[in-house]
Parts: C-alpha cells; structure tokens; sequence
C-alpha cells in the first residue's frame, strides 16, 4: 500500500474511533497525563490497522527485515500487521518476573534483521528492553517503528519512524497538575471498555 497520511489525518482517525481521550491517565512509565491514545480502539477495526501499519512498514521496505518483534500486549497488532507489509514473521516479547523475554516457542535467530515496533512510545523503556532481546539472541536491530511517538526525540541509534509525533506532557505524580487539581487517576484499560472521556 503506498501514499501517506498527514499527522491530522492520523489523529482524525483516532477521534473517529473515540481513542484521543482527555483526562487525568496513569501512564505504563508511571508518569500522570491529561491526554491518551487508546490505540486498541484503532486497531480493533482491521481496516485502520492494515492502512496505518502498512504506512508504518514503508520507510522499512527494502532493508532485509526478516523479524518484526513488539512487546505485548499493545504492540502485538502492530508487529503482525507491519511484518505482513514486509512479508516478515511477526512476534512479541511478554514480561516475565518484571523482565522482557520471548516465550511460546517464538525464537529470534542471530544475525536475524528485526524490526521493533510499538503502538505509542512515551519514555522508550519497553521499546530498549525490546531491543535487549534482540540483541541477546545475537540478532540485529535494523530500526523502530511506532504509530505514534510521543517520547520528545528520543535517539536508538537506528533508523526510526513515526506516524505521528506529538508534544502531550507527561508529568511525575509528584509534580502532576491533575494530582493537585485532586482528579482522580485513570490507569487506561483498567475498567470495562476502557477510561471515559472527562
């Protein structure tokens, strides 16, 4: 699939399905902030994952990807989608007693090209220890994807992609505006459909 989205189109795509959502978050860094991109509610049309995962995977066509790996459970329909793009196996890592690993089976071999991919990086800490992994089996990490990178400019030291970057502040609960505001603290997918809008 080729052709190109604007950031705008992008984000409309996230209103259309309810998934920019405004309140006070519990982010997976552990950092608080007023915004959330819900990117599940995206991907559960598979339409909107093929197209906007397909964007994703075109910087990437033509290097010899043979692996796309992504941490779950967020960045699973993204590996599967954009390795389906590059024509390369898909996979995920699950953290295992507080640490990043592969399991059910899934190997990386080494000098293997990998891919890692996200949904949406914010500090980079799950993407890095993705990374770890790759490079532990002795394969190589030929870039990072991510549908939207909100992390400010974060370098890997490879080739990276966003669909969409954005400058949303993340703050430290200790610091957190919201806290002080004394709005209550929503940590996304933690109730039944998923935080409400506020």
């Amino acid at each position: 699939m080729n052709g190109s989205m604007s950031t705008e189109e992008v984000l409309k795509i996230f209103r259309d399905c309810d998934a920019l959502l405004e309140g006070h978050f519990l982010l997976t860094s552990g950092l608080h902030s007023a915004q959330y991109l819900q990117c599940a509610l995206v991907l559960q049309y598979p339409p909107h994952a093929e197209r906007l995962c397909s964007l994703l995977a075109q910087p990437f066509q033509g290097k010899g990807i043979e692996a796309v790996l992504a941490p779950a459970l967020g960045g699973i329909i993204v590996a599967h989608e954009v390795a389906k793009a590059l024509k390369a196996r898909a996979l995920f890592t699950e953290r295992v007693e507080g640490r990043m690993t592969l399991r059910r089976g899934f190997q990386i071999l080494p000098g293997e090209r990998t891919l890692v991919v996200e949904d949406v990086v914010t500090t980079g800490g799950s993407t890095r220890e993705v990374m770890e992994v790759v490079a532990e089996a002795g394969a190589i990490v030929a870039g990072v994807g991510c549908l939207v990178d909100r992390s400010r400019g974060i370098q890997w030291g490879v080739e990276r992609h966003a669909l969409v970057r954005l400058e949303i502040p993340n703050y430290p609960p200790e610091t957190c505006p919201l806290c002080k505001e004394g709005r209550p603290v929503v940590k996304p997918g933690s109730r039944p459909g998923g935080p409400k809008a506020q």
